[in-house]
């Protein structure tokens, strides 16, 4: 009989209940911040580390998972009974995360050929839920009792269809962390100048420029409208900005007639990287 384990990292932003309902396990990203080292999605509350980040002297440093973590998954996942363990990564383009699980796969596989365990590695090629949403479909599928095969197609269909456009509001994180590459490039900031920006093959790019912070969530609708297959789900990006947030989820909601499956935060990982005042969408195109 198939035992199929769920794996991801703490980029994807999985909140913990999700997680513990579809028995996803997640790998947490060390972050050290004011020397303190904590466990991004384990030890804090994202809003209480949006304050935390805001007022620390110097922006927090992550770290990759290393092949050590991947060697205790698994082994963990062998003696657990496990069939076919999923790992759904972090983009590769701005992680090593990715490579390590790969290199160590391969190490663990000579050293245990007769296993009878299948390692499914997945580079997203993305950033937060436009990944750990994969999971979650994936997870659910699996509790319908379809096979592997079954599963890992729907994890990359919605990983080759994802759309995602998110607005930042104050860009000194994301151009100090040098990980959202675009936002060192943009100009107009003195102007009121706000880019609504995506991710392209793990690569960040600026969708479009608006003026003024009033105009960044009625500039995203209208990029979905665009870009959204109809009727599909979508997904809230929430910052920390309590009425940016509120705003975004009426608004999405006023122009599809419909709620979003779920509206989550941004977690450490992502926060350090673009900054915690953002607002985005994530949605299937077309």
């Amino acid at each position: 009989m198939s035992y199929i384990k769920f794996v991801t990292d703490s980029a994807s932003d999985i909140p913990a209940p999700l997680r513990e309902e579809l028995n996803i396990q997640m790998l947490p990203f060390s972050i050290v911040m004011n020397d303190r080292e904590l466990r991004d999605g384990v030890d804090f509350e994202p809003q209480d580390f949006y304050r935390d980040l805001t007022a620390a002297p110097r922006i927090p440093t992550h770290s990759q998972l290393t092949p050590v973590v991947f060697t205790d998954l698994y082994e963990s996942a062998l003696a657990e009974g496990v069939t076919d363990l999923i790992y759904v990564a972090i983009n590769s383009k701005g992680s090593s995360t990715y490579e390590n699980a790969v290199m160590t796969r391969a190490q663990f596989l000579q050293e245990h050929p007769d296993c009878g365990m299948s390692i499914h590695l997945v580079d997203s090629k993305t950033y937060t839920m436009c990944y750990g949403y994969a999971v979650v479909l994936g997870a659910q599928k699996a509790k319908e009792g379809v096979g592997v095969d079954e599963v890992l197609a729907v994890i990359r269909d919605w990983l080759d269809n994802v759309g995602l456009v998110f607005g930042v509001y104050d860009l000194k994180f994301a151009k100090k962390s040098g990980r959202v590459s675009a936002a060192a490039a943009f100009l107009g900031e003195a102007l009121g100048m706000k880019p609504l920006m995506t991710f392209v093959d793990g690569e960040s790019t600026i969708l479009s420029k608006v003026r003024g912070e009033k105009s960044v969530i009625p500039a995203e609708i209208a990029r979905m409208k665009e870009e959204m297959a109809p009727n599909s789900p979508y997904l809230c990006i929430m910052g920390a900005g309590t009425e940016h947030n509120q705003e975004l989820a009426a608004a999405c909601q006023e122009a599809f007639g419909y709620p979003s499956v779920m509206n989550f935060y941004i977690g450490g990982v992502i926060a350090i990287n673009a900054g915690p005042n953002l607002v985005g969408i994530i949605y299937r195109k077309k």
